[in-house]
């Protein structure tokens, strides 16, 4: 296993974040525009051509705002991406070349580091016509151990599953005015924090994106989820430093 060191996190809006950790850097569920279908960017769109070129996709399931395709051709079609059943599939048709499929519980090596795929309590079908698809989370093990959950819901034994991480990225809403099943919301979140007892504990998948024409009447939700997270994280797990990012800052953990 590499020895413990440095690692970088860029929260890019959403569930997309670049990951660098013993030499080698993810991207997570990239969404590099300003819409998709109904949902508008409501952050500033990221400029990834200033940042270190990933050198592999964590794609955790199929649904618009975590596999977009037209994001993933802007990396190119040799990008490698790792992602659940039915990725490569999906992805060949639109002319990838370099995808691997991971279910949970299995393992993938990247350079230096194990990319596990862990359970998400998430019901992943890209859309209602399409067929059922798992939704997952990874753990990157690269030293210090960091965990992007995807799209999940709190589920019983998640510590268990997820194991022992320094670093959480934990979605703690979603792009509208409510969240339902198979989503964390700030109150789950802190208590998903709670079991997980990570480090260092990151807010993701808010205030990014949001219907078209609702921000004039529900936009608060763009702004209050994380930081009600970080308070109910505060009582929960008060050993957990709750880092709340804003799309394009950088959290650099030595």
């Amino acid at each position: 296993m590499p020895d413990r060191g440095q690692l970088e996190l860029t929260w890019l809006g959403h569930s997309t974040s670049l990951i660098s950790a013993g030499g080698t850097t993810f991207l997570t569920d990239p969404v590099l525009r300003n819409r998709i279908a109904h949902l508008r960017r409501h952050s500033r769109l990221p400029d990834i051509s200033s940042r270190p070129e990933p050198d592999v996709v964590l794609i955790s399931h199929h649904h618009l705002d975590h596999l977009d395709l037209p994001s993933l051709k802007l990396l190119g079609s040799g990008m490698r991406v790792i992602g659940p059943t039915g990725t490569g599939r999906a992805l060949a048709r639109a002319g990838f070349r370099e995808v691997e499929e991971i279910s949970e519980g299995q393992t993938i090596e990247v350079g230096e580091a194990a990319v596990r795929a862990v359970r998400a309590e998430h019901q992943g079908r890209r859309s209602p016509f399409h067929p059922e698809s798992e939704a997952i989370g990874f753990v990157i093990d690269a030293g210090r151990p960091i965990y992007f959950a995807g799209d999940t819901d709190l589920f019983e034994g998640m510590e268990d599953e997820v194991g022992p991480v320094d670093l959480a990225l934990l979605p703690v809403w979603g792009w509208g005015p409510a969240v339902g099943p198979g989503h964390l919301d700030p109150e789950r979140a802190a208590r998903a924090t709670a079991a997980l007892r990570p480090e260092i504990a990151v807010p993701i998948h808010w205030g990014t994106f949001f219907p078209v024409g609702l921000k004039r009447f529900a936009g608060h939700h763009l702004v209050v989820p994380p930081h009600e997270y970080q308070r109910l994280a505060s009582a929960y797990a008060p050993d957990t430093e709750v880092r709340v990012l804003e799309p394009g800052s950088k959290l650099s953990v030595s």
